[in-house]
């Protein structure tokens, strides 16, 4: 079998620092937020090239806070992107406003800033793009348009750690971003986790306090805040993990450009990154006309895939109320039909991508199929 991410084999490969970190937190017993944690927030706020991170509990609490901290709140409007993962939108029903969707870039899948505008109203408060599939969104018209329009701009950045754009990195582009640590992430806890990161420091203290109940005295609740800590064993797996991650990175960039060249040829489409981005493949999706086919053949070759994501958030039921009908997002909705995640992580062998390739190669119609 060849899995979609291997997190066994990344532990195997991590086990004494992991174990002694771990150990370190037991011995300790500050088992919430904590010295491993707030070293942890230095550590990742110098790799994304920010001020400041806040370590939360999960990355949909990085985004909801870092919308509250941004001022947004009932009645007004956040503009974003149909195509993502639910948390995008749901963390704006949280905050208490609306999710207003534009459509995506047909080649990127990112945000197209050419369609900002026009969804602009008076309600408008935030841009929130999402770095898909580990590609960052082109922020420079989206940072025009905000600054022209007083808008402010929220980074999902929930699948782009370490990637970049024009030489800077995710996270430290726009007013504050969101981070998640979810276990299959490029930078993965063991457990959920999440990061708010930003250059302001008066939103970053908003963030802190709102994490922790609103306090900043024991027991002095200036604001009405929540219990969106990180467990201090997950600050210290993240401190480990984050030292491995840019040979991750490169790991996942080697195995995406052997996919490109051995899929060069089949009837597919493969990601395509931008020149002036850092493509940290999170995700490598391919499009194709012939899914299901690819499908039952990944399957029968004992090959897991990934659909992200097969129903865009406008046409979900738990958003029917936004009254968003098929044909809106037509880009959104023809990159659900066509996407296929194939297996990409750091550990993955060369064999295995060959593997993977021929069975896409022999289902979309070109190639020889493995050998058994």
């Amino acid at each position: 079998m060849i899995p979609y991410a291997d997190l066994q084999a990344q532990y195997r490969g991590l086990k004494p620092e992991i174990d002694d970190a771990v150990l370190r937190v037991l011995d300790s017993a500050q088992f919430i937020l904590g010295p491993e944690v707030s070293a942890f927030e230095r550590e990742f706020a110098d790799y994304c090239g920010a001020a400041e991170a806040i370590a939360v509990n999960t990355g949909t609490s990085a985004l909801h806070l870092s919308l509250l901290a941004a001022g947004i709140g009932a009645g007004d409007e956040v503009i974003t992107v149909p195509f993502t993962f639910v948390a995008t939108a749901a963390a704006i029903v949280y905050a208490g406003a609306r999710p207003v969707f534009v459509d995506i870039d047909p080649v990127t899948f990112t945000m197209d800033p050419a369609r900002i505008e026009a969804a602009i109203s008076g309600r408008t408060k935030a841009i929130m793009p999402v770095h898909l599939y580990g590609q960052a969104a082109d922020m420079e018209p989206i940072l025009e348009i905000a600054r022209r329009r007083n808008l402010r701009v929220i980074e999902d950045a929930a699948q782009a750690h370490g990637a970049e754009y024009r030489g800077r990195r995710c996270g430290s582009i726009g007013d504050i971003a969101g981070f998640s640590f979810y276990p299959g992430k490029n930078l993965g806890a063991y457990g959920e986790g999440g990061a708010v990161v930003t250059n302001d420091r008066d939103l970053a203290r908003t963030v802190r306090v709102l994490r922790n109940w609103g306090e900043e005295k024991r027991y002095e609740h200036r604001l009405k805040g929540y219990n969106y800590r990180m467990d201090g064993i997950q600050g210290a797996i993240l401190r480990v993990k984050l030292r491995h991650l840019e040979a991750w990175t490169q790991a996942r960039q080697t195995r995406a450009a052997l996919y490109d060249r051995l899929l060069e040829g089949a009837d597919v489409t493969r990601p395509l990154s931008r020149p002036w981005n850092r493509h940290v493949y999170h995700v490598y999706a391919i499009r194709t006309t012939g899914r299901a086919r690819i499908q039952e053949a990944l399957t029968a070759h004992g090959i897991q895939y990934g659909v992200h994501y097969p129903i865009p958030l406008h046409l979900q039921e738990a958003h029917r109320d936004l009254g968003y009908a098929a044909g809106d997002f037509p880009v959104a909705e023809a990159a659900a039909r066509a996407v296929l995640s194939l297996p990409i992580f750091p550990e993955m062998t060369d064999a295995q991508v060959e593997t993977v390739s021929a069975v896409v190669r022999t289902s979309a119609g070109c190639g020889q199929p493995p050998t058994e």
